[in-house]
C-alpha cells in the first residue's frame, strides 16, 4: 500500500494500487471519524451515541479535489449496512457533511475509475454509486423530461468506450457546497465545466481564493523584510495580514524605499552565493533574478520563458556591444515520472543553458540556471531573492496558484497573465503594478472557435522562427540534433496552450520589465505597492470564509489538544485557555 501510486500526477491512469491507496485512507479516516463522534456524547464519554441526527452539525468532511471522493459512498455503506439508518436519513446526513474542493479544469486530470475496477475491488460500493446515480437521474428527468442528453451529460456513470466512474459529478451530488480556488476559476466551474449542475443548484457553487501563510512564507523565510514591515505597522499584521494595507502611506517614504531595497539585494547575494556553491555558475546579484519554479507542465508554459531566454541571448549575439539589463533567469520544478513532454521541456532548459552560459560574449548579461529538486525548503530559499515573478498559464487553465501569491508578499513583482489568482492580484494591487500581458479568457475562446494555428505566428515573427529553427536544428544540443524533435513538433502543430500566441506580447512586457528596472526607486515603490496590496492572499483568510460559508461555524483561536491528548487534561487545558481570554 505504501508504494508510489501514480507515476504522472498530470493525467489520470485508473491505477488499481492508486484506487485502493484512495480508499484505504478515506476508510481509515471515516472510521476515526465515526468512533470520535460516537465517544463524544456531548462533551461526556460515559455512553456512545447512535443517534448520527446531530453528525453534521459536528463534523463536515472538506473533498480536497476528487482523491478522497470514495469517502462518499463509504459514509453512505456504513450508515446502511453497519448503522442501519434508511437511505434518505443517510443520505440527507451525507450530503449535509460533505462539501467539494475542485483544483483543476484540464479535463485529462479529472479522476474517472473504471466501472470493472471498481465491481472488482468494492463492489458494495459500486451498487450504491448505482443507486445514488439513478435518484440523482430520476430527480434530473422530472425537471427536464425530454432532455436525454442531459441526463447523459450529468450522469455519475459515463457510457462512452469503456464505462466510468466520474468522480468529480459524485462529489458535485454528494456534496451540500462546491468551489473553485480562485475567482476567475470559480466562474469557470460554474459556467462551463459543471454548467449543468450549476443552473440546477446555483446556490451550491462559491468560490474561496487560495491563500498562503504568512508564518512560513514571510516571517520565516524573509525575517529581514518581516522585521522591517514590523518596524513601520507593528506585529499585529503577522495575525491580520489586511493590516499590510497600511505600507500604502510609506510609498513615497525614501527611507522606507531604500531599506525595503537593500533586504531584497541582501537575499539576492545569500543566494546568488548558494547558487555558486551548489552549480558553481559565477551569478551577478546586480541582475534582475528572473524566477519560475512551479511543476513542469505544457500549461504553465516554461516553454515560453525558454523562448525568450533564447531570444535575449540572439539579441545579445546580434549586438554584443549593446548595454543591456543583465539577468538570471531561473527556472525550477518537477516532472512527473510519466510526462515525457514535461522532462523534454526540463533537457531543453538545461541544454539552453548549457550554451548562453558558457558564450563568452555573453558574458554576466544573462545566465539560466535549472534548479534541481525543488522543494519547500528550495523556495523559503529562492523567492525571497527574486525580482521577477514569472505567472505565465495559458488563461482559463490555472486554477489559482499560490507561488504567485508568495512572491507578491516577498516583494518580487509579477509578470503574468490575466489567470489565477493574478486576477485577484491586479485588482488588490491596481493592474498598473503588475506586467499583465497576452490573451485574456474570451481571447483564448475566439481563437479556439477561430482555429489556432501556431504556423500563422512563426512565419510573421522572425525572432519566434530563429529560436524554433535553433531548437530543430540542434543548436542547443549538437551531439543529438533532433533530440527535441517531439518539442518542437508539439509548439507547431499540436500546442493546446498557444505558446506561440502569446509570445509577441510576452517579449513585449519583458521589455517593459527591462525598462523599469535599471530605475531602482520607481521599481523598489512598485514593490512596497505590490506588499501592501497582498494581504488579501492570506491562508486565515481563506480558512475562515470555508469555516463562515461552508462548514457552519465561527472561527476561533482557541488551540484544541491533539487526540493524543487525555480527554480530563484537554477538558482542563482549554478550560485554563478560556479562562485566560475571559481575564485579558
Amino acid at each position: 500500500m505504501g508504494r508510489s501510486a501514480s507515476s504522472n500526477l498530470q493525467f489520470f491512469e485508473g491505477k488499481e494500487l492508486r484506487l485502493k491507496q484512495e480508499y484505504f485512507v478515506v476508510a481509515a479516516t471515516l472510521q476515526d471519524i465515526i468512533r470520535r463522534f460516537k465517544a463524544s456524547k456531548f462533551g461526556s464519554t460515559e455512553s456512545v451515541r447512535t443517534a448520527f441526527d446531530s453528525f453534521p452539525d459536528q463534523v463536515a468532511i472538506q473533498l480536497n479535489d476528487t482523491h478522497p471522493a470514495m469517502a462518499i459512498p463509504e459514509l453512505m455503506r456504513v450508515f446502511l449496512d453497519i448503522e442501519k439508518l434508511p437511505w434518505s436519513k443517510a443520505w440527507d446526513i451525507t450530503t449535509r457533511t460533505f462539501a467539494y474542493t475542485n483544483h483543476t479544469v484540464l479535463p485529462e486530470a479529472l479522476e474517472r475509475w473504471p466501472v470493472d475496477l471498481v465491481e472488482k475491488l468494492l463492489p458494495r460500493h459500486l451498487q450504491i454509486i448505482y443507486e445514488i446515480n439513478q435518484r440523482h437521474l430520476d430527480r434530473i428527468a422530472v425537471m427536464f423530461p425530454k432532455d436525454v442528453d442531459r441526463i447523459r451529460r450529468m450522469s455519475l456513470i459515463e457510457e462512452e468506450g469503456v464505462k466510468r466512474i466520474n468522480m468529480a459529478h459524485l462529489c458535485i451530488v454528494g456534496s451540500h457546497a462546491v468551489n473553485g480556488v480562485a475567482k476567475i476559476h470559480s466562474d469557470i466551474v460554474r459556467t462551463q465545466v459543471f454548467k449543468d449542475f450549476a443552473e440546477i443548484e446555483p446556490e451550491k457553487f462559491q468560490n474561496k481564493t487560495n491563500g498562503i501563510t504568512p508564518r512560513r512564507w514571510l516571517l520565516l523565510c524573509n525575517p529581514g523584510l518581516a522585521e522591517l514591515i514590523a518596524e513601520k505597522i507593528g506585529e499585529e499584521y503577522v495575525k491580520d495580514l489586511s493590516q499590510l494595507t497600511k505600507l500604502h502611506k510609506f510609498v513615497n517614504d525614501d527611507v522606507f524605499i531604500r531599506e525595503v531595497a537593500k533586504v531584497k539585494q541582501e537575499n539576492k547575494v545569500k543566494f546568488a552565493q548558494y547558487l555558486e556553491r551548489e552549480y558553481k555558475v559565477k551569478i551577478n546579484p546586480a541582475s534582475m533574478f528572473d524566477v519560475q519554479v512551479k511543476r513542469i507542465h505544457e500549461y504553465k508554459r516554461q516553454l515560453m520563458n525558454c523562448l525568450h531566454i533564447i531570444t535575449l541571448y540572439n539579441r545579445i549575439k546580434k549586438e554584443p556591444m549593446k548595454i543591456v539589463v543583465p539577468r538570471t533567469v531561473i527556472i525550477g520544478g518537477k516532472a512527473a515520472p510519466g510526462y515525457h513532454m514535461a522532462k523534454m521541456i526540463i533537457k531543453l532548459i538545461t541544454s539552453v543553458g548549457h550554451v548562453v552560459n558558457n558564450d563568452p560574449v555573453v558574458g554576466n548579461k544573462l545566465k539560466v540556471i535549472f534548479l534541481e529538486n525543488y522543494r519547500v525548503s528550495l523556495a523559503e530559499k529562492v523567492i525571497p531573492a527574486t525580482d521577477l515573478s514569472e505567472q505565465i498559464s495559458t488563461a482559463g487553465t490555472e486554477a489559482s496558484g499560490t507561488g504567485n501569491m508568495k512572491f507578491m508578499l516577498n516583494g518580487a513583482l509579477t509578470i503574468g497573465t490575466m489567470d489565477g489568482a493574478n486576477v485577484e492580484m491586479a485588482e488588490e494591487a491596481g493592474e498598473e503594478n503588475l506586467f499583465i500581458f497576452g490573451m485574456r479568457v474570451e481571447d483564448v475562446e475566439e481563437l479556439d472557435r477561430k482555429g489556432y494555428n501556431a504556423l500563422d505566428y512563426y512565419d510573421r515573427l522572425p525572432e519566434l522562427k530563429q529560436a524554433i529553427d535553433q531548437i530543430k536544428s540542434g543548436f542547443f544540443s549538437p551531439k543529438q540534433p533532433d533530440l527535441f524533435k517531439d518539442v518542437v513538433d508539439m509548439l507547431l502543430y499540436h500546442d493546446r496552450f498557444k505558446v506561440c500566441a502569446d509570445y509577441e506580447a510576452y517579449v513585449r512586457c519583458q521589455e517593459n520589465v527591462s525598462n523599469l528596472y535599471p530605475y531602482h526607486k520607481e521599481w523598489t515603490k512598485m514593490v512596497i505597492r505590490n506588499i501592501a496590496a497582498s494581504g488579501k492572499f492570506s491562508s486565515d483568510r481563506t480558512i475562515k470564509e470555508y469555516a463562515r460559508d461552508i462548514w457552519g461555524m465561527e472561527p476561533s483561536d482557541l488551540k484544541i489538544p491533539p487526540p493524543n491528548v487525555p480527554r480530563d487534561v484537554a477538558d482542563e487545558q482549554i478550560a485554563n485557555d478560556t479562562a485566560d481570554k475571559l481575564h485579558m
